[in-house]
């Protein structure tokens, strides 16, 4: 079975040789020849994840589905057992996230044929596109840990670089390396944590560290450091990796101003894949996070929560589109991240949480990406991201706005919708495992269905802001990908998640819980409703309301002031109490003491470089004078 799979190698290869042909040679193709190829590279890889999805999830053998090394071959040697090598694993989640990176990104690469035409560095916008894609795809069938963090930071490079395209923009710039170093201390935990994980374990391997038959990691709990357990030890530091990728409270700072980027990037890398690879490093590692360290899930769990609720408080005062929809992308990961917290083994609702994060995870991908799409759409055609500069654009953009109503929809939780869906188990999950996290969940579910129809109506409805130029409907070659999304936010809800991705491959038995599922439901409609009651015609409430609530809506529309909280302790702190310290001390001790060594030295080669002077008298009178002196040393020592 494993060699029959050995293609599936191809499907992260092929924008590897597109990053290399199109980066190497884009220049002397003309623009457009550079997208096309990339499109069609990446059309391919994501008919070969289609195909692979088909053949492993309906035309398997057996009551579970097991985890299949298709291609491996062995990198670096460390010792006999421990080892890096590089290859790609199949198993549900990897062949869900291979449908999931290969789909955004073929809309991305399409959508930004109309998107990014005419823009300088075109061939390059796709090259970058290519090499995200080939992280992202390498992270995702990673067979081992240490092949996850190799693409890991892959793909921090390659965020980095569509993040900082307009490379001509200082605020672009700041962006790009804001998002580098905040994901850089993250990723030094989970280095960290690898590290631990790998010394006690002996392995780096995912099909030993998750094996149920012989639990390597269960047998290092009783190792200790500090009273803690090593292995929760490392748990934590490599959920501290997914918390910065993911943007996770209070490592999420990168994730709006990196909406500097083009908006496909933002579509691509900050709605469906590249913040999604917390949720999957988790959820790669659930068997040891539940078995062996439960206090390390539920940190998980209440770090998802809090994220959640903060993200979506921020959200409700964002005035530019895409930051709206940063906010939400948090606000939704958080979800997932607590989905998997609350999950686990040993009660009644077992792996609910892990198989409702995965579906959630893949029908937020659609729908998310969806509304970044339409959001370019929008940006296209009234060339602002402010939503006060928008109003009325249904009539100008029948297409986007069709489409983006049906992601809002999806988002809000509406039944029918594949939102609903995947919340609802996330909601059940949570009402099972712990109270308090299902009551923040509840509440971020009617906050999530306001801001995002106050962003819809604001834009789609409100007053017509009679533009200098009549706004039109972006090209066929952007809409067709939304018409496609619409179509995968509204029908990805039915896919049967529970007999297929399930934290141990098992059919898991799932049913409408009527308690949850009808006040979720309602608190959806309730937000959805006060947002048409406050945006659908321009008033003066929502002014009145921000005037009447001015200290909330401050430190909400400030994000809480985390950034200033995070400049003031770099600045005042760090920067006068630790690196002006080691400045002062590198510059005189260890600079001086160089320096003082070479004084030392250069004084010296100058008193003695008189012995080397080239004169014959001089090399003449110290060989006399030195023959003489061992003749008179001679003479005394044999008296």
């Amino acid at each position: 079975m494993s060699n029959f799979y050995s293609y599936t190698v191809l499907i992260p290869l092929l924008p590897l040789m597109l990053f290399l042909v199109i980066g190497l040679g884009g220049h002397k193709m003309r623009p457009m020849v550079s997208g096309y190829l990339g499109s069609i590279g990446m059309g391919i890889s994501a008919l070969l994840s289609y195909f692979t999805a088909y053949q492993y999830f309906f035309n398997h053998s057996g009551e579970a589905f097991e985890k299949i090394i298709a291609f491996n071959i062995r990198w670096i040697n460390f010792t006999d057992k421990l080892h890096v090598d590089l290859g790609t694993l199949i198993d549900p989640i990897s062949v869900m996230m291979l449908v999931v990176v290969t789909t955004v990104s073929l809309m991305a690469h399409i959508y930004s044929l109309g998107y990014m035409k005419g823009e300088k560095g075109f061939a390059r916008f796709y090259a970058f596109l290519s090499l995200f894609s080939f992280s992202m795809l390498g992270l995702v069938l990673a067979t081992n840990i240490f092949q996850m963090y190799i693409f890991w930071e892959l793909v921090g490079v390659s965020s980095y670089l569509l993040i900082g395209f307009y490379y001509e923009k200082p605020s672009a710039i700041l962006a790009s390396k804001k998002a580098f170093i905040v994901t850089r201390f993250a990723d030094f935990g989970f280095l960290l944590g690898i590290l631990i994980l790998s010394y006690y374990t002996g392995t780096f391997d995912f099909m030993e560290l998750t094996n149920p038959e012989n639990n390597i990691v269960a047998s290092q709990v009783g190792a200790t450091f500090m009273g803690m357990s090593v292995i929760t030890l490392a748990l934590v530091l490599i959920f501290v990796g997914g918390a910065g990728k993911s943007a996770m409270f209070p490592l999420h700072i990168w994730l709006p101003d990196a909406m500097e980027g083009p908006t496909p990037v933002s579509a691509l890398i900050h709605a469906a894949t590249m913040v999604v690879a917390g949720v999957f490093l988790v959820a790669r590692m659930f068997f040891v996070y539940a078995t062996v360290a439960p206090a390390a899930l539920q940190v998980v769990a209440w770090v998802g929560g809090i994220s959640s609720f903060i993200a979506a408080i921020i959200a409700l005062t964002q005035i530019d589109i895409k930051r709206v929809l940063a906010f939400s992308t948090m606000s939704q990961i958080g979800y997932m991240m607590l989905a998997l917290g609350v999950s686990g083994f040993g009660h009644e609702h077992d792996g609910l949480g892990y198989m409702a994060s995965m579906f959630h995870l893949f029908t937020h991908a659609m729908f998310k990406s969806l509304l970044f799409l339409g959001a370019g759409s929008v940006i296209h055609a009234v060339h602002s991201n402010n939503m006060t500069d928008m109003g009325g654009l249904r009539k100008y953009l029948p297409i986007t706005h069709i489409t983006f109503l049906i992601a809002c929809l999806a988002i809000a939780g509406v039944p029918g919708f594949s939102g609903f869906f995947s919340k609802d188990e996330i909601l059940v999950a949570a009402f099972h495992s712990n109270k308090i996290l299902f009551a923040i969940e509840f509440i971020v579910a009617g906050l999530t269905a306001f801001y995002m129809f106050r962003l819809y109506f604001s834009v789609f409805w409100g007053v017509d802001r009679h533009y200098h130029h009549t706004p039109h409907e972006s090209p066929y070659i952007m809409t067709v990908p939304l018409m496609i999304l619409a179509f995968a936010s509204v029908f990805a809800g039915y896919i049967p998640f529970h007999s297929l991705v399930t934290s141990d491959g098992h059919h898991i038995e799932t049913h409408f819980e009527w308690a949850v599922a009808i006040p979720s439901i309602l608190i959806g409609f309730a937000g959805i409703g006060l947002a048409w009651f406050m945006y659908k015609k321009e008033t003066a409430m929502p002014n009145q309301l921000a005037g009447s609530l001015k200290l909330a809506y401050t430190w909400s529309y400030n994000k809480f002031y985390i950034d200033e909280v995070y400049m003031f302790v770099t600045k005042k702190i760090i920067f006068n109490y630790i690196s002006r310290p080691v400045a002062w001390f590198d510059r005189h001790v260890v600079d001086g003491f160089m320096n003082g060594i070479a004084w030392v030295t250069n004084y010296v080669s100058g008193s003695i470089k008189g012995l080397q002077s080239g004169q014959l008298q001089k090399y003449g009178f110290v060989f006399v004078s030195g023959v003489l002196a061992l003749v008179i040393l001679f003479v005394y020592l044999v008296k």
